[in-house]
């Protein structure tokens, strides 16, 4: 009776220890077509533009102006995050000390993406709190924006426009 019980218990770990080594065979094939998978590629350009686009675009609805150099810190982020006329127009910005204003990303999405050319749209819901000059209390506005970003050398992506988004109303009767 001990051989029999010793026999099945040893055709169930041969048969256990088969299933176990199938199923990492087949998980080492899926990982491996997945890793080359375009849609896997895709997703991943998709998410850094999200990524990139979201930071760009706190960057540019961001200045702290309590002080002439960092107004030009300021400035100097903005065109850091920014490309083509863009970064020109902003580099042509000259800060001076006044309100200061730093902007959130609450929400954002990828509209469009083209990685063979190399450009996406984003659209972002941003909160931007502003100090008056000399403190006092700060106001919160809202804003909608669409940003349209490059892919740079380093694999980044960078503003290359940023335009608000007029708000439309429904009209119900």
């Amino acid at each position: 009776m001990n051989v029999i019980r010793d026999r099945r218990g040893a055709v169930l770990a041969g048969a256990v220890l088969v299933a176990a080594a199938a199923f990492c065979g087949y998980g080492a094939v899926s990982y491996a077509q997945a890793r080359g998978d375009d849609a896997l590629a895709y997703s991943r350009a998709r998410d850094q533009a999200l990524a990139d686009g979201r930071r760009g675009i706190a960057t540019l609805t961001t200045l702290d102006a309590t002080t002439g150099q960092r107004a030009r810190e300021g400035v100097r982020a903005w065109t850091r995050a920014s490309t083509g006329a863009l970064r020109t127009e902003l580099g042509h910005t000259r800060p001076a000390v006044g309100a200061s204003a730093r902007g959130t990303v609450t929400e954002a999405a990828v509209t469009a993406l083209d990685t063979r050319a190399g450009t996406a749209k984003v659209i972002a819901t941003v909160r931007v709190s502003v100090t008056p000059k000399g403190g006092g209390a700060a106001s919160t506005d809202r804003k909608r924006l669409e940003a349209v970003l490059a892919r740079t050398g380093d694999g980044g992506w960078k503003l290359k426009a940023l335009n608000a988004v007029p708000v439309t109303g429904s009209s119900q009767p």
